[in-house]
């Protein structure tokens, strides 16, 4: 299994973590964090305020970064016409560190550290409570939104959305259902 294939590791019930090294500088990834074009690209689009206490807003639209693959039935809506989550900047410290909070209950940090050419990223995303028993979605969105990305900077052909997603939600629920049961 390549590095940037492993799983994330769930660190409890309220936590998950994902590493990734992608191909630097670490400004460009920084770029690809919170530029709404570059970032719509793998992740969603939507404009940042880049302070501390700023508004982010996030419009996923998965059409655009998987425009020829039909989503699964329960997310058809938000794959075609999008969902918008209103996020406000936890931590602004470019270009090392990004955090905000993420839906309802939840923040997420990116944390972003050369290493030679490279850039190891960090991602946590950690609930506040009520939202613990969709990490496991969480986990794998982020798996494949981290693959989506890896190929754009590495030049490769994204993988397909959905399809990966899938695959990636069946192990994460596993893992993450031994943790809350």
């Amino acid at each position: 299994m390549k590095p940037n294939d492993h799983y994330a590791t769930f660190n409890g019930p309220a936590e998950v973590r994902l590493v990734r090294t992608l191909p630097g500088p670490i400004e460009r990834i920084w770029e690809y964090l919170t530029d709404p074009e570059k970032r719509a690209r793998w992740f969603a689009d939507g404009t940042t305020e880049p302070k501390a206490g700023g508004k982010l807003n996030l419009v996923f639209q998965h059409k655009n970064i998987s425009p020829n693959e039909e989503p699964p039935a329960q997310y058809k809506k938000m794959n075609d016409e999008g969902h918008a989550m209103a996020c406000t900047v936890l931590r602004w410290e470019p270009p090392r560190v990004l955090s905000y909070t993420f839906d309802d209950d939840s923040d997420v940090t990116f944390e972003l550290t050369p290493e030679g050419k490279n850039v190891i990223l960090v991602l946590t995303h950690r609930s506040r409570g009520t939202d613990i028993p969709f990490l496991s979605g969480y986990a794998s969105g982020w798996h494949t939104h981290f693959a989506i990305l890896t190929a754009l900077l590495d030049g490769t052909t994204p993988p397909p959305f959905w399809a990966t997603h899938t695959k990636l939600k069946a192990h994460y629920e596993k893992v993450h259902g031994a943790l809350i049961n």
